[in-house]
């Protein structure tokens, strides 16, 4: 294995520099959020785990697979994907109103699983600030259809473009409902269990977390889950301040956290690898020229 591989991203594409920001934790929340309105993928989770006894388990998997297939080796994301796609193959699901049971990793449900998870991780990012031009935004989402490879998909068949992404979510919106499973995501997000001693960290910062990643979904989905939101430019500001807040934190008592994707990528490829955003903000000023670099 060559130390020096960078892996399927590399420290020039945009997702090695946007998933090093601390606000794709609630990005990832509102990717639970929205992945959970479509009634045959969530059924996928709830009817294959104990969702809400192992919630922050696969929250934590997700968390660790994205990592590895950003910052890890070419070889790592191979195995996460392998990993990934042989659980799929044997796990069904079965609509209990027509008693239809179906695989979990049949390409419709894979698809809406990546397209909710690449949308929340850049419509967060970029409504708190994080700086992304139209044509990095491109980038990011055409960027993913490796990631969407691994789990099965064929990239082909994959948005490559965020209007691409937005026109599938159109297609795709008569699909979707707020059904039972989507209410138990929903209350696990809004108050999950935890050890006793936790609960004051739950009251202050995880129920903001969650508040926060909720308002930041699609109106339609708030119409959907029954719940209303602030008007969008109020959800900006609160994106904007909470993302000012987490950005002041230092990077590196940050990525001190297990499982340390990031500091292990930096280790096998010298600190020029570190992800910052302001690589981005510099290579839209050379690309896009002086007043030109767009937000």
């Amino acid at each position: 294995m060559n130390d020096a591989d960078p892996g399927l991203f590399g420290p020039r594409s945009v997702t090695w520099q946007m998933h090093g920001d601390p606000m794709m934790w609630i990005a990832g929340v509102r990717a639970l959020y929205l992945q959970a309105l479509h009634p045959r993928a969530v059924r996928g989770v709830t009817q294959n785990s104990d969702f809400r006894s192992d919630a922050w388990g696969r929250l934590l998997r997700t968390a660790s697979f994205v990592g590895t297939i950003t910052y890890g080796t070419t070889e790592a994301a191979e195995q996460a994907g392998a990993r990934v796609r042989k659980i799929h193959r044997i796990l069904k699901a079965t609509d209990p109103e027509t008693g239809e049971t179906y695989g979990i990793d049949e390409p419709e449900l894979l698809l809406w699983v990546h397209c909710a998870e690449v949308d929340s991780y850049l419509q967060v990012q970029r409504r708190s600030g994080f700086p992304l031009t139209d044509a990095q935004a491109d980038r990011y989402v055409g960027e993913h259809r490796a990631g969407a490879r691994l789990v099965g998909l064929d990239p082909a068949r994959v948005p490559a473009t965020a209007a691409e992404l937005a026109a599938y979510f159109e297609r795709v919106r008569p699909e979707l409902a707020a059904g039972p499973e989507a209410a138990d995501v929903d209350a696990f997000l809004r108050d999950p269990p935890v050890h006793p001693l936790l609960r004051p960290a739950r009251a202050l910062l995880w129920r903001r977390v969650a508040a926060l990643a909720y308002q930041s979904l699609p109106p339609y989905a708030h119409a959907l889950y029954g719940r209303p939101a602030p008007p969008p430019a109020t959800v900006d500001r609160r994106l904007r301040a909470t993302g000012a807040v987490l950005r002041a934190i230092p990077a590196r008592l940050r990525w001190q956290l297990p499982p340390g994707h990031i500091l292990k990528a930096v280790a096998r490829l010298g600190p020029g690898s570190r992800p910052a955003a302001y690589r981005l903000r510099r290579e839209a000023a050379i690309l896009d020229g002086p007043g030109r670099a767009q937000r």
